[in-house]
Order: structure tokens, then C-alpha cells, then sequence
């Protein structure tokens, strides 16, 4: 195979941001069990809720036919990565953890937001 050919995407599973998602919504699920159990049914479910909301709405908009469509689900996609951060750090804020547990799920996030801004931009740009 050609080295500089572009990999075909088969699945959604392919797709980079959908498995650093994956990796995402696993380390929201590790920093939940360090919230108290008064948090049960608030902060904790919110954080996992959204966690799932980013890896489903990346694979149901690939599952999509058309782009703009693909394009509104990585926007709800964003959206629920911004509600897991604010769900991570308001737990700091609460002083139910410490900034440095929820680092790596933060990292995560962060990066996945890149990944995100990027597939949005490539898709605005490519025709299908």
C-alpha cells in the first residue's frame, strides 16, 4: 500500500477522535467513583451522561448521510466535551477531588476538542 494513501475509513471505530472519546468517557467514569455518594444522582450522573453524549454523537453523525447532519452531531459532540470539563472541574471547585486526579481526564478533553475543531474545519472544506 501506498504510504501517502489516505486510510479508508470503515467504521466510526476507525476514527481517531471517536477512540481518544472512548478513552475520555472511561477516565470521567475512574474520576466519578472519587465523588462522594451524596453526588449519586447529581454531579455523577451528569459527568457520565455527558462523557457517553461525546463518543455516541461522534459515531451517530458518521452514521449519518448527509454531512451537514455529521456536522450537527460533532457540534452536539463539542458541546457535551465542554460539559464534561465543567462537570470535572466544578468537582475540584466542590473540593470533592483534587485538580491533579482529574488531570488526565482534563488532558483528554482537551484533546479531543482539538480533534474535533479539526474534523468540523476538514468537513465544512471537503466535498463528498
Amino acid at each position: 500500500m501506498n504510504p501517502s494513501a489516505k486510510a479508508v475509513l470503515k467504521s466510526y471505530r476507525d476514527l481517531l477522535v471517536w477512540q481518544k472519546s472512548m478513552d475520555l468517557a472511561a477516565a470521567v467514569y475512574q474520576a466519578a467513583k472519587l465523588l462522594p455518594s451524596s453526588e449519586r444522582f447529581g454531579l455523577v450522573t451528569q459527568m457520565q451522561r455527558a462523557a457517553v453524549s461525546v463518543v455516541a454523537n461522534i459515531a451517530e453523525g458518521y452514521g449519518r448521510s448527509h454531512r451537514g447532519d455529521y456536522l450537527h452531531h460533532l457540534s452536539i459532540a463539542n458541546g457535551s466535551l465542554k460539559e464534561v470539563e465543567t462537570h470535572l472541574l466544578l468537582s475540584v471547585r466542590l473540593g470533592h477531588v483534587e485538580e491533579k486526579q482529574i488531570e488526565p481526564a482534563l488532558e483528554l478533553a482537551s484533546e479531543v476538542g482539538r480533534m474535533l475543531s479539526s474534523l468540523m474545519q476538514k468537513l465544512k472544506v471537503r466535498s463528498f
